[in-house]
Parts: C-alpha cells; structure tokens; sequence
C-alpha cells in the first residue's frame, strides 16, 4: 500500500505544479501584479513616446534620416548600460533602483517635452532615458523571481512579454490618437507622467530587497566588466544567453523591411502597419499555447526545436509571396517564439541567485543592442539584394545560429532540483 501512498503524492506533486505553471499562479501573488501594472504603463508610455518624438524630429528637420536614427538611439545605449553600469544591479537594492531609474526617465522625459527643444537636445535626452531603462532591466528581471515561486516564474515573464508586445500594437495606435489631439510635445510629456505612475506603484506596492551581490572592493565600471566575464564565462549560461541574442536579432528583419517589401508588392502604406503586426500577434499566441497546452519539461524541450522551426517561414519568401501570405508565414514565425518559455526557465535554474540580475542586464542589454543591429543589417541588405532575398539570408544565418549554438548534449531540462544547478550542465 506504500506504493500506492506514494503514487497518489506523486500525483498530487504534478497537479500542483500545473497549477503553479499558470498565468493565474502568476497574478495571484501581489507583487508581481504590481510589477506587471507598472511595466505595463512604463512600456505604453515609452511606446507613445517613440511614436510623437520620431514624428517631432521629422516635422523639425524634414530628415528621413534623422527621423530614422531617433528610432535607432533607442537600442544603442543599451551596450553601454548593459556593459559599464550592469554592476550597479548588485550594489543598489532592485526596488530602490527601479524606482529611481523610474524617476530619471521621467525627469528626463519632461525636458524632452519642453516646445521648441532643439533636436539634438532631444537625441541627447533620449540616449539619457535609454540608458536608464537599460540599468533597471536587471533589477526588474531580479524582482520578478524573487516575487514569484519558482515554478511560476516562467507565466510570470510571458506575462511581461505578452504585455510588452500589446503595448507595441496599442501604444502605436494610441500614440497616433494622441497626436490628433496634442502635440509631439504633449505626448512625450504624457511618457513623463505614466513613469512617474510606474515608479508611484513600485514604491508603495513592493517590499524592500537587499542586493543579491556581496561586497565591492572595485570600482562601478571594473565590476561590471568583471560580472560580464563572470556571465559569459560559464558555459551553459553563454549559450543561453547567445541563443536569446542571436535568435531576435535576425527576427527581426522582416519588421525591418516592411515598408519597402510591401511597396515592391504594390500595397498602400496602410499595409505597412498590418504587417508589423503580424509578429507580435505570432509571439503572443506563441506565449499562450506553450503555458496553457505544454508542460515545464516540454517548455524546455522545445527550445532549440521552436526556435530553429521560428526561421523556417523566412525560407518561403524566396519565391517573393503575396502580402496576406507573407503576413500569415510571419504570424507563423512569431507563434514558434514560444521558444522563450522554456529559455526563461534554464536561465533561471543555471544562474545563481547572486548573479542573476547582473545576468539579466547583460541579457536586455545584448539582445536590445543586436536587435538595433539586426534592423541595420536588415536594411544594408534589403538595399544590395531586394527585401524578399534579405528576408530569406535571415532565415539561413538564424537556423545556422541555432545549429551552431547547439551543445553535444540533448535538449532536455537538466536533473539538477535546486535553484542554483550547475550552469555548465545547462543546454538548449
């Protein structure tokens, strides 16, 4: 009868922690809805912010140009944050530091929003607000798993991304609305008034945290060099890390190279939005089928598998496909970003927790600062080769990536049950 005993606990193991791998395990503990909330708002607004500042630097300038680098300043400052300042991560408390990032950005924001701001003033500003963003993506990334069980944190960071990529869809659209009826200054101000929300509810909404990290001898930039070799030097953790850089940065490229695939096709602007939708709507439904249908352990089984299988639609733009086609190969693409998932959940068992918002920052910094990238290679190569081609070498070089990046071990998650496995036994 023992065995029986045993079995039913065994059961009752699995069931729980099904009911622990769900979104509503996530929203139910407090302080991750309140993380989530102000994510939420800070994400809107610097959407909305995007939008009007790009639109404020074309109407001073008439610069396609320059329009377009206001776009790209927005990436760049992230090697530098992710880089020379990640160490600040170990050496402010995360609540503290989010907050006061927060609060930077906001203050930042609202000079952005004086009229008549000259223009350089203004990309100047916006590498200013960059940069900050890039320092609290670790504190918020060691928040989250501190205030999630560990068998909820992967729903916790889909949450996240799901809301992320909703804000990309709405707060274009209602940066637009917004611009009907304010000015690109008023807009960006409204930026400045969501941060502060943001920072109001992470201040009174969380508890204190100490820092992960213990005690430094060194200065800022010397740590935080010296933490990127630390990341980078465990080997299962760099190939996860590689794999969550690599991946994005030739995803991208269609997004990229939406406007002039869609005007080779004869379609009116109007399609250009369309398009650029149909990655995100991918990735979220991506995000809802693999934490509602697949289990922990096929989350990380699936990693290599879904984000190899994430490239295989690029290869159909070879023979150049009708809009609506090319729109449902790219939702296509954008549901195997499930991949994620299963990714969340190795990076957390393999780091350790003294590392793991240092890990986190080097993290955002690398994949915002090679997405920017990959939207330059993107366009070097749509101008030489046509859009269509450009969107099929992407396909190749991602599979490649993956390939290469695939360890001698199986994809499968590694045995180790504590929080703090071996990191070199780690694979996708």
């Amino acid at each position: 009868m023992c065995w029986l005993a045993a079995l039913r606990d065994c059961q009752s193991m699995r069931k729980a922690r099904r009911r622990d791998g769900t979104y509503r395990a996530a929203l139910a503990q407090p302080e991750f809805r309140v993380i989530f909330t102000a994510a939420t708002v800070a994400v809107t607004g610097s959407v909305v912010c995007a939008v009007a500042l790009t639109v404020l630097v074309y109407e001073r300038t008439r610069s396609p140009l320059l329009s377009a680098l206001t776009f790209a300043l927005g990436f760049m400052p992230y090697v530098f944050g992710g880089t020379l300042l990640s160490g600040i991560v170990d050496r402010v408390p995360p609540r503290r530091l989010l907050v006061s990032c927060y609060l930077g950005s906001a203050g930042v924001t609202a000079v952005m929003a004086i009229p008549r701001m000259p223009v350089p003033a203004l990309l100047l500003l916006l590498v200013g607000t960059s940069t900050l963003t890039s320092v609290s993506s670790g504190a918020q990334g060691a928040l989250v798993r501190s205030a999630v069980p560990a068998d909820t944190y992967v729903p916790a960071r889909s949450l996240l991304r799901i809301a992320s990529q909703l804000a990309q869809v709405g707060g274009n659209a209602f940066g637009g609305l917004l611009l009907v009826v304010l000015t690109p200054s008023g807009a960006i101000g409204v930026n400045s008034v969501a941060l502060v929300a943001s920072a109001l509810l992470l201040r009174f909404g969380l508890r204190p945290r100490p820092v992960a990290g213990g005690k430094h001898d060194t200065g800022l930039v010397r740590d935080s060099l010296r933490g990127l070799r630390q990341v980078l030097a465990m080997a299962g953790v760099r190939r996860l890390v590689l794999l969550g850089w690599l991946v994005p940065m030739f995803s991208v490229w269609p997004e990229a190279l939406a406007a002039p695939y869609v005007t080779d096709k004869g379609g009116s602007p109007a399609l250009v939005g369309l398009w650029l939708v149909a990655l995100p709507v991918g990735m979220i439904t991506g995000d809802l089928i693999g934490v509602l249908g697949l289990s922990a352990q096929w989350q990380r089984r699936l990693v290599r598998i879904a984000a190899g299988a994430s490239f295989l639609p690029y290869l159909a733009f070879v023979v150049k496909p009708a809009i609506g086609v090319a729109w449902v190969l790219l939702a296509v693409s954008g549901v195997c970003g499930m991949y994620s998932l299963g990714l969340d959940a190795l990076v957390r068992q393999a780091v350790p927790e003294h590392l793991f918002a240092r890990t986190m920052a080097v993290s955002s910094a690398g994949l915002m600062t090679l997405q920017g990238l990959g939207f330059a290679l993107a366009g070097a190569v749509g101008q030489l080769a046509g859009p269509s081609t450009a969107i099929v070498a992407a396909g190749v070089c991602g599979i490649a990536s993956v390939v290469l990046l695939r360890s001698r071990a199986h994809d499968q998650a590694p045995r180790a049950t504590s929080e703090e496995a071996t990191p070199a036994a780690v694979s996708p």
